[in-house]
């Protein structure tokens, strides 16, 4: 089940419920991969699905910042008041060269795939050696996935395993394991209000198990081929003499 643009757009920057979600996912975010200038300077930072409202603070530092939207969800313009770096695409084709992105994020886009395993192949090419991706998917086990009010309550939630076994499947390195989002899914004024002390406690005392989403950080590794040179040679018997006739003893 695919999300539609117009509904996440409203969610995150018209509702307070939205809006704490975002800070809560993107405080988390930038705790994992600073914005600040010496850790971006020269990188393409790439999201995908709707995770334009995690990428605000890579503007500024990043070398190119591009958002990705599938077909199926639509395309909205992104950032407001700066030239737009949105772009509607297939979810399994993205318009990007093999290796180009330093980092990658995907929010509200694995778990609502048609293709997950394809996604992933596609996350993979359009990752550069070295590079980092980040996969936020809802937490079965936490209390957003079961709520169909907000985005997190749609598509497949997953538990860490599943996403570290998807991942590893894709060629994937698993590095680093994170949640957020541990505010109660309310409206309500009291919830909203004490949304930055729930996630405070949330990462000290439950960690996985009340988050909304969870997080698995990934890198792409690639192994030089081995090639033939000196040493490979070394290690071959010489064969110089091979064809020649050897020398025999003369009766005297």
């Amino acid at each position: 089940m695919h999300l539609d643009v117009v509904d996440l757009r409203n969610f995150y920057y018209r509702t307070q419920l939205g809006r704490a979600a975002q800070r809560a996912v993107r405080d988390r975010v930038l705790g994992l991969w600073p914005a600040g200038q010496a850790e971006m300077t020269g990188l393409t930072v790439v999201g995908f699905g709707f995770a334009v409202p995690l990428l605000r603070p890579y503007l500024e530092h990043a070398r190119r910042v591009i958002g990705l939207m599938p077909a199926e969800q639509g395309v909205m313009p992104w950032p407001t008041g700066l030239p737009n770096v949105s772009v509607l695409c297939d979810e399994v084709r993205w318009p990007l060269e093999t290796g180009m992105a330093d980092r990658i994020v995907m929010l509200h886009g694995l778990e609502t795939s048609d293709n997950a395993s394809a996604l992933m192949a596609e996350a993979w090419r359009v990752l550069g050696p070295g590079g980092r991706a980040l996969f936020i998917v809802p937490n079965r086990a936490g209390l957003w996935a079961p709520r169909e009010g907000t985005p997190f309550g749609c598509g497949r939630p997953y538990t860490l395993g599943q996403l570290d076994a998807q991942a590893r499947a894709a060629g994937f390195v698993p590095e680093r394991q994170a949640a957020a989002l541990y505010i109660p899914p309310s409206h309500r004024r009291f919830w909203l209000r004490s949304a930055p002390m729930w996630e405070r406690m949330g990462q000290q005392v439950s960690g996985f198990l009340a988050a909304g989403v969870v997080m698995l950080e990934v890198s792409k590794q690639l192994h030089a081929p081995r090639r033939g040179g000196l040493g490979e040679a070394v290690r071959r018997p010489l064969r110089v003499l091979e064809g020649q006739p050897r020398p025999s003893a003369k009766p005297a």
